[in-house]
């Protein structure tokens, strides 16, 4: 299949779990009317992003997979008809969490899951407290209508995440985003943030010659107001759709994959790799 449609929902989210996944299922459903195929949301789609302190209440929020979360996509995904990104709060075990993304295909089957890699600790955003870092490497998982890579968040600012995925046969790749503006930064600052945001996401399209499609949240949480501007980029790195900043909304673009290739020809970033040379990138720091 050369063409796809690829769906993103945008939303705020409120502490009444229930009512976020209702609405989020209600946008899917919407989105597939509409004509999408692969349909994605924003990171922990289904609850705030609570990650703004250090709270032991909010593990309750964990599911288990297949849990209520899973299992409401999966049998949405098999009446639809179209692949469902789903990010959530992952409990793997008692004592460990992950901030994880589960890929449901068109025939309500799990078609891979990929547990977030890079986890930050900065203020604002205290994931190291809630979040074991992934363990199942960067992954394409292949689905009815496009091979895909999920990746998430802070993943976003990290090459080697995205060239694995793109070497391994990913042709979009998906990064559910939960970031946004302290409140108490200047204008210039928060503006500043998000061009860099957009931008290195557009370089790693580039680079690997695939699509890359950002999925963000909107509304105010605690001291975050999230930025939106979910997007999707092509292979050279042009945007084909950018949503607002503060506007719950989905939007459904097709992408013809037969760019890829096309791209790749042209700009044979893959060919002159000098893997030969690559060796420091594995140290932590380089002699």
């Amino acid at each position: 299949m050369s063409k796809v449609k690829i769906g993103i929902v945008q939303t705020a989210c409120s502490a009444d779990v229930k009512a976020n996944l209702n609405k989020s299922l209600e946008y899917t459903a919407k989105a597939a009317k509409a004509g999408a195929q692969i349909i994605c949301h924003q990171e922990m789609h289904n609850t705030l992003y609570f990650c703004q302190g250090q709270d032991y209440e909010q593990f309750t929020l964990a599911e288990p997979i297949p849990g209520p979360t899973t299992e409401a996509y999966s049998k949405l995904a098999k009446e639809l008809g179209v692949v469902i990104v789903v990010p959530m709060f992952e409990k793997r075990m008692h004592g460990v969490y992950h901030n994880t993304v589960v890929v449901i295909d068109a025939d309500g089957s799990t078609a891979g899951i990929y547990r977030k890699m890079h986890i930050p600790q900065d203020p604002g955003f205290d994931e190291k407290f809630y979040f074991t870092p992934g363990d199942l490497g960067f992954k394409a998982i292949k689905t009815k209508f496009a091979t895909i890579g999920t990746l998430i968040c802070w993943d976003q600012w990290y090459p080697e995440a995205t060239r694995i995925t793109a070497m391994k046969g990913a042709e979009i790749i998906f990064y559910p985003t939960a970031i946004g503006w302290d409140s108490k930064e200047p204008k210039e600052i928060q503006a500043g943030q998000l061009d860099a945001w957009r931008t290195i996401q557009r370089g790693h399209a580039i680079a690997n010659g695939c699509y890359v499609c950002a999925v963000n949240r909107v509304g105010t949480e605690g001291d975050l107001t999230f930025w939106g501007n979910s997007f999707l980029a092509d292979p050279m790195g042009k945007l084909l759709f950018a949503t607002g900043a503060e506007n719950e909304e989905f939007v459904v673009f097709e992408a013809d994959l037969a760019k890829i290739d096309d791209t790749r020809t042209h700009w044979p970033f893959f060919r002159d790799r000098r893997i030969d040379a690559y060796g420091d990138i594995l140290k932590r720091v380089a002699d």
